[in-house]
């Protein structure tokens, strides 16, 4: 069994590429039929690759949008998200900056809406003083 062990180690590095990493190591990933791997066969290949991935991955600077309004009412917080679907639409904003503005939108309009229960709860709390401390 041991030469069998032996013999496939042995196959494992025939496979390899022969090509060398930047730092002068050899190259480990399998070869193509020529020897190389693909991308020492295709030196360009990883440039190009790394292009793409970086334009995927890339981080919006959302320059051209005009600032946010001051979000004070649940009208103020449905005209912008009126506006981030029509910039989203019109490909001017980016749909994972607009998800993570939309969730921020969501917890304040929770806020102000917990506030305007609030204040009306103090109101009426005013016009009926005594059935405040009542509990039932």
């Amino acid at each position: 069994m041991e030469a069998r062990w032996g013999e496939a180690s042995e196959m494992k590095k025939n496979d390899r590429c022969k090509g060398h990493t930047k730092k002068g190591e050899p190259c480990r990933a399998a070869a193509t039929p020529g020897g190389l791997c693909y991308f020492h066969a295709n030196p360009d290949k990883a440039s190009e690759l790394g292009r793409v991935g970086g334009k995927k991955n890339r981080q919006f600077r959302d320059e051209g949008l005009t600032p946010l309004p001051k979000l004070d009412s649940a009208a103020a917080i449905a005209d912008v998200v009126e506006r981030l679907i029509s910039d989203i639409h019109g490909g001017q904003l980016d749909p994972k900056t607009a998800s993570a503005l939309v969730l921020l939108l969501n917890l304040k309009l929770r806020a102000i809406e917990s506030i305007n229960h609030a204040e009306r709860l103090g109101r009426l709390e005013k016009l009926h003083p005594s059935d405040a401390g009542d509990e039932g």
